[in-house]
């Protein structure tokens, strides 16, 4: 009897051995592995999202040198630096020459000065020009910044939107201006999901990390509500960080890794999204029904299967 259950023992040792080697096989040659590490979703349950981190601010000059910078008054809603513009020119140009610029529905962006003046300056129109009847995008000198006028011809709507805001609370730098008093400033994005005029968000109560996710998270449901597929979101470093640290712990460690790193100021990273809760409503506008007009179409391995079952009747 103990014979036999050594045997039996070794039996399934050496079968979990080979388990585990075919494993790595596949693993090592890409070879059935396609349900772990890949994924198939229709393309009207994806959306395709530009993350954008503002541009370098005076508060985030101050604040590398010291921390407690954040603190002042000095920089509250602060504004781009001069090499901030520069940033926001470099990046203006990358998204043009990639073509990303035309493909933009729709700019989200915070409501803050410093994000929304690198989003003007980033997927906005060319200078503006007086003879134009629509409002500019940004009005001239926007924060002391001698920086020209923007134009909101030829560029793709801009709405925005509180939720995805800067950390929020005890720093002054993240604190917003009054709504009307934006609507001078950026004629031409749209302020509409902004509930208060006044900033009721900010407390001296900084806001806590997992609160800053949570709010991602509402964020991106609320994205799913648009019927736009391709949209652009200019937010911030915190924001971004606590957000999509969320995501990722189904993949490899370096795509995990790649997901949460934290953004420099004015980089750009193109992620996709997915719907797999059906939380998005609209329909395919790609897919086609087929059998127009209709006809016989049984597939070649449904009458495969069954002529084996009529075979084996017979």
């Amino acid at each position: 009897v103990v014979f036999l259950i050594f045997n039996i023992l070794c039996f399934i040792s050496l079968s979990m051995f080979k388990l585990l080697i075919y494993y790595l096989f596949c693993y090592r040659y890409g070879m059935g592995t396609a349900a772990v590490d890949q994924s198939l979703y229709p393309l009207h349950r994806c959306k395709t999202i530009h993350l954008v981190r503002h541009a370098q601010g005076v508060h985030n000059v101050e604040g590398e040198k010291n921390h407690d910078a954040y603190m002042s008054e000095d920089f509250f809603d602060a504004q781009l630096t001069p090499l901030g513009w520069k940033q926001v020119a470099n990046l203006r140009n990358h998204v043009k020459s990639c073509g990303l610029s035309k493909r933009i529905e729709l700019v989200i962006v915070s409501p803050l000065l410093r994000t929304m003046q690198t989003a003007s300056g980033v997927f906005g129109g060319e200078a503006h020009s007086d003879g134009i009847k629509e409002a500019p995008l940004m009005t001239e000198n926007i924060g002391d910044s001698d920086h020209p006028a923007i134009s909101s011809v030829n560029c793709p709507p801009f709405l925005a939107v509180e939720l995805c805001r800067e950390q929020i609370g005890n720093h002054p730098c993240d604190k917003r201006r009054a709504i009307s008093e934006y609507q001078n400033m950026f004629p031409a994005i749209d302020f509409s999901q902004i509930e208060t005029d006044e900033d009721t968000w900010w407390t001296p109560e900084r806001e806590k990390r997992e609160e800053v996710t949570a709010r991602g998270l509402k964020f991106l449901d609320w994205l799913w509500t648009r019927q736009e597929k391709e949209i652009a979101v200019v937010t911030h470093s915190s924001f971004l960080f606590n957000t999509l640290s969320a995501f990722g712990n189904d993949c490899h460690p370096n795509v995990k890794s790649e997901i949460g790193k934290r953004f420099a100021n004015c980089e750009l990273r193109s992620i996709v999204i997915v719907d797999r809760g059906m939380i998005g409503s609209d329909e395919s506008s790609t897919n086609y029904p087929g059998k127009i007009p209709s006809g016989p179409d049984l597939p070649s391995d449904v009458a495969d299967d069954k002529l084996s079952t009529n075979g084996s009747n017979v």
